[in-house]
C-alpha cells in the first residue's frame, strides 16, 4: 500500500478509505498487504483528481462507478450494433 500510495501522492489512508467506499477492493498478499491493479491505481488517481478539484470523497467514488457503468453499456451497444450490421444476431447478456 505504501508504495501505491507513493505512486499517486495520497495516504495510504486515502487509499483505505476507497476500500471502506468500495470503489476499488485489492487482493491481499499472503501477509495480508494490500495489492492493487493497474485499472485499481488508475481509478485511485481519479478519485484523487475529483477530490483535488473540490469534490467530496463519497461523490467522487460515485461518478467514478457511474462513468464505468457508462462505458460498459457503450461497449456493449457498440458491439450490438456492430453484429447488427454484419448480420449477427447477438444478444445483450441475461437475455
Amino acid at each position: 500500500m505504501g508504495r501505491a500510495a507513493e505512486m499517486l501522492g495520497v495516504t495510504p489512508a486515502f487509499l483505505r478509505s476507497l476500500d471502506t467506499s468500495r470503489l476499488i477492493v485489492p487482493q491481499r498478499s499472503s501477509g495480508g498487504h494490500r495489492r492493487y491493479s493497474r485499472y485499481q491505481l488508475r481509478l485511485a488517481q481519479r478519485a484523487r483528481d475529483l477530490v483535488d478539484q473540490g469534490t467530496a470523497l463519497e461523490a467522487a467514488c460515485r461518478i467514478i462507478i457511474l462513468e464505468d457503468q457508462l462505458a460498459e453499456a457503450q461497449r456493449i451497444n457498440a458491439r450490438l450494433r456492430q453484429d447488427r450490421s454484419e448480420g449477427g444476431t447477438s444478444r445483450p447478456p441475461g437475455q
